[in-house]
């Protein structure tokens, strides 16, 4: 996924608008952007949406943020909207990986009690929002097979650490926000998802989007969340490899299926290839929208 746009929960209208808008995945909000006292209601409003929007390959994945574990809403959260089957549930607010265990446990037993199949709704989870969070990074591998994306925010660590701003007068992250992005990224390639960037907060500068998702692509990011549907079109042209990089990582996937599990260097072009290149080549072929695993015949 290149594009995950924020929508807020409380609105069907925005909902339906943002299903036209070009983002790979749409975060149906159930946290920060909707009012205690509209929770409950929101709540259905997403059931509702989830019930009644066609699936299809070309349409949006529809996620839900939840609110954290530690408001005692996360319950009720799941509970309306895991029947609905969204393709994921976005976890704020992630501590450590005890907290993707936990909500793992209450998926189960959602989908348990709406007859969904066993595994089926994902996890993504933003862990960089406490200091407890970014200090136990490496503890989000290996506690679900359900997990399948990690993402950073700013706004949140800010206030739980005290800062009175995530950023320097030249607009750059200072560095304990720059620490929370780079851990992000480690700690996705430890657990094995994605790593997806942070939201860019200023939805009229293009420019610096533009700028800052060409940051995310070369320092490994899959994709990047968005708040505005202006923002959509930006970070999928950032996100979307060059024909020329998706040609040759399908060679490299080529190469690497014809020669077996037990393929060590190969080479390509008169080159060197090994197995990080294959990985590399995954990557590729994945933001490209393929499959790794169902290559075209190259014969």
């Amino acid at each position: 996924m290149r594009s995950l746009l924020f929508v807020p929960g409380d609105s069907e209208r925005k909902m339906r608008k943002a299903i036209d808008c070009g983002a790979d995945a749409l975060i149906l909000d159930l946290e920060d952007s909707v009012a205690q006292s509209r929770k409950a209601e929101a709540r259905q409003i997403v059931a509702s949406f989830l019930q009644n929007t066609e699936r299809s390959a070309q349409a949006p994945r529809l996620i839900v943020r939840v609110n954290a574990l530690d408001t005692g809403l996360t319950g009720d959260d799941l509970t309306a909207v895991v029947r609905a089957s969204p393709d994921a549930i976005l976890l704020p607010k992630a501590s450590s990986g005890a907290d993707i265990q936990d909500l793992d446990a209450r998926i189960s037993v959602e989908e348990a009690a709406s007859g969904l199949p066993a595994g089926q709704v994902l996890i993504h989870a933003l862990m960089t929002e406490t200091a407890t969070g970014m200090l136990a990074a490496a503890s989000f591998s290996n506690k679900s097979v359900r997990l399948s994306a990690l993402t950073w925010g700013a706004e949140d660590l800010a206030a739980d650490i005290g800062a009175s701003s995530n950023k320097n007068d030249n607009g750059s992250y200072t560095d304990v926000f720059r620490l929370a992005r780079s851990l992000t990224i480690l700690a996705a390639a430890n657990a094995g998802v994605d790593a997806i960037d942070t939201v860019f907060t200023d939805f009229r500068d293009m420019g610096g989007l533009d700028a800052e998702c060409r940051a995310a692509v070369r320092d490994g990011f899959s994709g990047k969340m968005a708040i505005h549907p202006d923002q959509v079109s930006i970070i999928n042209a950032a996100f979307t490899p060059p024909s020329e990089d998706v040609e040759r990582a399908v060679r490299i996937l080529a190469l690497f299926s014809a020669a077996g599990p037990d393929a060590g260097v190969l080479s390509l072009d008169g080159k060197m290839i090994d197995k990080p290149h294959l990985r590399q080549a995954e990557r590729v072929a994945r933001r490209a929208g393929l499959d790794p695993d169902a290559l075209p015949d190259l014969s």
